[in-house]
Order: C-alpha cells, then structure tokens, then sequence
C-alpha cells in the first residue's frame, strides 16, 4: 500500500510541475518541468531521507557517543527482529523523535537532545519503539517523500507568485496568464498540506500499538506522550509544515497548522494505549 502511495505522490508531484511550467513559461515553460520533476522524483526517493537530516543539523550518533541508547535499540531491534538503523541526534530543547528511510534496510532514527534529558529510560524506549515501528510498517519512505515533495510544491507557489507579480505568462495564451498563476499561488499551498495528508492519521495509532507489542509495556509510551505534549506546548519546536507530519508529537504549527494536522489527539492516543 505505502508503494502505491509513494508512486501516486512521484506522480502528483510531477503533474504539480508540468502544470506550472507550463503557466509560466507556456510550451518550453512545461519541458522544463518535465525535466526538473524527473531529477526531483529520483531525489526524493533516494535521497530524501538525508535530505530531512540536514534540514534539522542531526548529528550521527555512535556506540561510543551514547552507549545506552545503542544498546536499548540494539535491544528493541532485536526483538522485532528489525536491522539496526543509523541514529541521530537533533540539536533541539524541545522534545520529539522521527524515523526516516527509504526500508528498514535504509532506515535512522533521530531523536533530539531535549527528548533524551526530559524522558527516562522506560519512556526513551517507548518512543524508539514507535518509531521502529513506522519502520517495520515501511510508514517512513512515504512520510519522507512526502516532505519533499510538499517542500517541493511550497517552493512551485512562490515561483508561481513572482511569475504573477513580474508578468510571467502574460506573453503566453496558453500558460493561463497572470490569473492562472495567481490560481496557482493559492492552491499549490494547500496541495501541499493534501499530499501530507494522504498519510492516515492512522499510522501513529499503529505505530504506538506496534511499539507496546515490541516493549511489552504501553505505559512507557503513554507516560513518553503526555511528557511530549506538556514540553512541547512550553518550548516548541521550530520545524516546517512540510516536515511536521514525521515527528512523533506534532510541532506546534499555529491555528491554520492544526486544521490540517496529520496527528490524533495526545489523549486518544493515550488512552488506547492504556486504557
């Protein structure tokens, strides 16, 4: 299921650019698109975990670097009978973790430094298990491409607003002209926020059941989640839209964030956990 999303989303993204292009730049407009959605598409597939890495500066963690947490997911790893994933560190004071990669063969998790000081050994080692839990799902290929691409359509809207503002498709009758890309500078945002949401909410559901069946202890998890709620609404975490979905506790997005967020509540995720 998650193949066919990732091929659906490589697909919309590509339909996103020719649409444009041709908007701006009329015929030639639409080639080059056509181009430059094929260098995205392999891009996010292969490299779109690195990709996420860098835009949150995670530092890769050794054995050496963090003994514990090494040997608590070689651990987990193990009972799931999953390879063991790079890890890393965010340098952020705000709680949170995300899990990325292309399969569990091709898969880090990151953790950042304010999760590690506030959580303790048994709530660390719920929120890994969620997160080797997207893995084992293969939730983490589609969740990182469609960072990328949501990025990718952000970056197509502010393309198409200058193209209005300068002119751009104005010489063209066939690009649409100014209104079309006007059109296109409103609906290119919201794009984005479809393709993060053509990730069911559901994954996180999955994903904290899968992490009670790999610890044998919810409440490791539930107590992690209520902490990351409490934290992370008095020092939230900086991250962008098209990257907030990946996280295990939503950034705080603002208002306009909320309406379109890819999480379940806190409390309801809580209370399947435990009851």
């Amino acid at each position: 299921m998650n193949t066919l999303k990732t091929t659906f989303l490589l697909a919309a993204l590509t339909a996103v650019f020719i649409v444009v292009g041709n908007l701006i730049g009329g015929q030639s407009g639409m080639i080059i698109a056509l181009v430059l959605a094929g260098i995205m598409n392999f891009v996010s597939y292969w490299w779109s975990d690195k990709i996420v890495l860098m835009r949150y500066r995670a530092e890769p963690l050794s054995r050496e670097d963090a003994p514990k947490l090494y040997s608590m997911v070689e651990d987990l790893t193990a009972r799931a009978s999953m390879p063991m994933p790079k890890l890393y560190l965010l340098p952020s004071e705000s709680p949170n973790a995300f899990a990325t990669g292309r399969n569990p063969e091709h898969a880090a998790v990151a953790v950042t430094q304010g999760l590690m000081d506030l959580m303790d050994y048994e709530e660390v080692q719920g929120v890994i298990a969620h997160e080797l839990s997207h893995i084992r799902h293969r939730d983490t290929l589609i969740g990182t491409v469609a960072a990328t691409l949501a990025g990718a359509v952000m970056v197509l809207a502010n393309m198409a607003r200058w193209g209005a503002i300068l002119g751009g498709g104005s010489r063209d009758n066939d690009g649409g002209g100014i209104i079309g890309l006007l059109a296109t500078a409103i609906i290119a945002p919201i794009a984005a926020m479809l393709i993060q949401m053509a990730i069911s909410r559901s994954r996180e559901f999955k994903a904290d059941a899968g992490a009670a069946e790999i610890t044998g202890n919810p409440n490791g998890l539930a107590s992690a989640l209520k902490k990351l709620k409490a934290a992370g609404e008095r020092i939230p975490m900086k991250a962008t839209q098209s990257t907030a979905h990946m996280f295990i506790y939503q950034p705080f997005l603002g208002t306009i964030g909320r309406l379109f967020s890819t999480h379940p509540p806190i409390e309801e995720r809580v209370r399947r956990l435990i009851g």
